[in-house]
């Protein structure tokens, strides 16, 4: 297992995509503790999603799975402590010390210092800068075999924008969802809408307050359609198409970053 927490390619750009979710490794010592089965595991981390982040020449990866240290939640939620924090699931074997605690922490707080670093770096280039937030969700909670959730509230894509002043980027987020939305998927068009099952986590929260007129966090939610959740297994195709659907976007997101800049 690789010592890097997460990885980061950087370039001279104003748009930067993220998958803090999309690791899967563990420390050793939080692997020795952990009671959660690695299957469990992985239905609950957003797999696949980094391949998407290629959209923005600067990328943020995750390496290291959520259950060793979410990346976003705020910093006295980032280790799992008990069920409740982890959708009723049973993630330790025994309760992780204190030294187990801090060096996740530690790694948490190197992240978001990095992640001030690049985001100020764009900032002063650009004057503003958009954070598309990539994420995924399960809709089969019923098991393998179960009725998956309603549609009509489980879009195939949620565009979380509940961090952020939103009138100051509404032209780039109404422009963001109609180009996102208006993208020919094999014939038909996605099912794009904003805040209904996610408003932003703590990336897209952190970021809008230390960033709060330059920084535009997309919080883009993806349903698992693109996957079997309980198996894992990917379907290469529309796993493809998403990210041709996000390239679409790109061109509207940058010219409108930039007349946002300068207002």
């Amino acid at each position: 297992m690789s010592d890097s927490v997460w990885t980061a390619t950087v370039a001279d750009s104003a748009l930067i995509a993220t998958a803090i979710h999309d690791g899967h490794a563990l420390r050793r010592d939080v692997a020795a503790l952990m009671a959660l089965a690695e299957s469990d595991r992985l239905r609950e981390e957003d797999p696949y999603t980094a391949a998407w982040t290629e959209v923005a020449p600067t990328h943020v990866v995750a390496l290291r799975s959520r259950f060793e240290v979410d990346l976003n939640r705020p910093r006295e939620k980032a280790v799992y402590r008990k069920p409740e924090d982890a959708w009723g699931l049973r993630i330790w074997k025994e309760a992780p010390g204190h030294a187990h605690v801090e060096q996740s922490l530690a790694e948490y707080d190197a992240f978001y210092r990095e992640l001030r670093s690049i985001f100020r770096a764009a900032e002063e280039r650009h004057g503003a800068f958009v954070v598309f937030d990539i994420h995924t969700y399960n809709h089969r909670r019923n098991g393998p075999g179960g009725e998956p959730e309603s549609p009509e509230s489980n879009p195939e894509v949620n565009v979380g924008t509940g961090t952020m002043v939103r009138e100051r980027w509404a032209p780039l987020v109404d422009g963001f969802i109609d180009d996102l939305g208006g993208f020919d998927f094999a014939g038909r068009h996605l099912d794009v809408r904003e805040n209904v099952r996610f408003r932003g986590g703590w990336m897209s929260q952190w970021t809008h307050e230390n960033f709060p007129n330059t920084g535009c966090v997309l919080a883009i939610e993806f349903r698992k359609f693109f996957m079997n959740e309980w198996t894992g297994e990917l379907y290469t195709r529309e796993h493809q198409l998403i990210l041709e659907a996000l390239r679409s976007t790109v061109p509207g997101v940058l010219g409108r970053a930039k007349t946002l800049a300068g207002s």
